[in-house]
């Protein structure tokens, strides 16, 4: 497999240096990209340069995830309007933990001649005195060089720190470091950190005299030009405490289809031939909306699992229509509250149930899910109500604890689409 031909077809190819393709045809390259340690997650907007390593792997190059302990300490000014939260050294070291357990479900870091690894910045900056570096390699890269980087141009009006300012020579001497160390020659990215990128090659030619090379895949946006990776909660996380699985499936199943056709070939690793048959089907029938599912199904089991994405489709068809007072039953609390987040819901004892409640009182009087006895009525002579996904038949039901969800919780369905969650406590 043609490394950089593959970008291409995908839209996972901005920036190349000249010479990069031609040095990738020669055989096996080590290549990099570094993750920034700053949150104990990635999020789906890191999956794009992981991605850049999936593809690299599988096309016989040998990856390396350069991880920032130390970097992560300053922050990188690229694409910020103001200088992050600075970290300590224990968070840091939590951080950079969880992310190689996420990385280790893309990539291969056990078998093979290109197997990757994972280097922290840390373990070569910790014994580095401060006057060496600043004699030894920031004499290599001027003042007037930096500052005409656009990571530092568009900060320079609002201010930045030092700290912020050194970044680019601290992401410099990574490359370098692993350049000599790792006979590591190429480095990819994100679009916005071209310049530093190419701050690492300047700085192996200067005082190496070597020759390195660059890539950058571009910035992903959303067709409606909005930020890729966010929901209307904030950030899709990668961990399932941080973002469900359940939510990680609705945020690519949600894809328009525009979106969706220009994710699956970046996030997926179906051949291009299997993803235009996808797409086929998605024009034929796009109600169906083939090409989401499929990018959600393989995306959510690399990331989660496969028993995490049944659980997600069984939620996802409770919540629309389709699921069963069984599959109900069989939702893990967490689950069931991700469902109907946002639903309408009620507080009640459990001491209101214990000897049973008619099901007209309990719309009514207990929960206020209906505004009166004879609305009730109506709707469950109609066959308007259900309490956990079964439809009541008659008035003459009674609520009692054996309706309990996860021993906790009460489900009221009114026609197709109306919820009402109910606390017992």
């Amino acid at each position: 497999m043609n490394f950089v031909k593959e970008l291409e077809w995908r839209g996972l190819l901005k920036d190349i240096m000249p010479g990069t393709e031609d040095e990738l045809d020669t055989g096996s390259t080590t290549g990099y990209i570094g993750f920034d340690p700053t949150a104990s997650s990635l999020t789906v907007g890191n999956l794009v340069t992981v991605m850049l390593l999936v593809h690299f792997q599988r096309a016989g190059h040998k990856p390396i995830a350069l991880v920032g302990g130390a970097t992560g300490m300053i922050g990188d000014p690229s694409g910020k309007d103001k200088e992050r939260q600075l970290l300590d050294e224990d968070t840091l070291n939590e951080n950079v933990r969880s992310i190689k357990v996420q990385l280790e479900k893309f990539l291969d870091f056990k078998s093979g001649d290109n197997k990757a690894v994972m280097i922290n910045n840390y373990d070569f900056y910790k014994g580095m005195d401060i006057f060496e570096f600043f004699r030894d390699i920031g004499k290599h890269l001027t003042v007037s060089y930096m500052i005409s980087k656009d990571s530092v141009k568009n900060r320079l009006e609002g201010g930045m720190s030092f700290t912020e300012f050194s970044y680019q020579l601290f992401q410099g001497y990574d490359f370098l470091w692993l350049f000599k160390n790792k006979n590591c020659l190429l480095q990819m990215g994100g679009s916005d950190q071209w310049g530093n990128i190419t701050s690492g090659t300047e700085l192996i030619r200067r005082k190496e005299e070597g020759k390195a090379y660059a890539l950058t895949c571009p910035l992903l946006t959303k067709s409606d030009g909005t930020k890729f990776g966010k929901s209307d909660e904030g950030n899709i996380w990668l961990d399932p405490k941080r973002t469900s699985p359940y939510k990680f499936y609705q945020f690519w199943l949600n894809a328009s289809d525009e979106d969706a056709s220009k994710y699956i070939r970046i996030f997926s690793t179906k051949t291009k031939e299997e993803i235009e048959r996808v797409e086929q089907e998605q024009a034929e029938a796009p109600h169906l909306r083939v090409l989401q599912r499929t990018l959600a199904e393989e995306i959510t089991i690399r990331v989660h699992s496969e028993k995490d994405l049944k659980t997600a489709i069984t939620a996802s068809e409770i919540l629309f229509g389709k699921g069963t007072a069984e599959a109900l039953k069989e939702l893990t609390e967490e689950s069931l509250l991700d469902i109907f987040e946002g639903v309408p819901q009620s507080n009640i004892a459990k001491s209101d149930i214990e000897i049973g409640v008619g099901i007209v009182e309990f719309l009514t009087d207990k929960t206020e899910v209906l505004a009166s006895k004879s609305e009730a009525r109506r709707s469950i002579s109609g066959g308007g109500i259900s309490v956990n996904k079964t439809k009541i038949e008659s008035e003459d039901y009674k609520v009692d604890s054996k309706d309990l969800l996860s021993n906790k919780y009460i489900l009221i369905q009114k026609g197709k689409k109306n919820y009402h969650l109910v606390t017992v406590s």
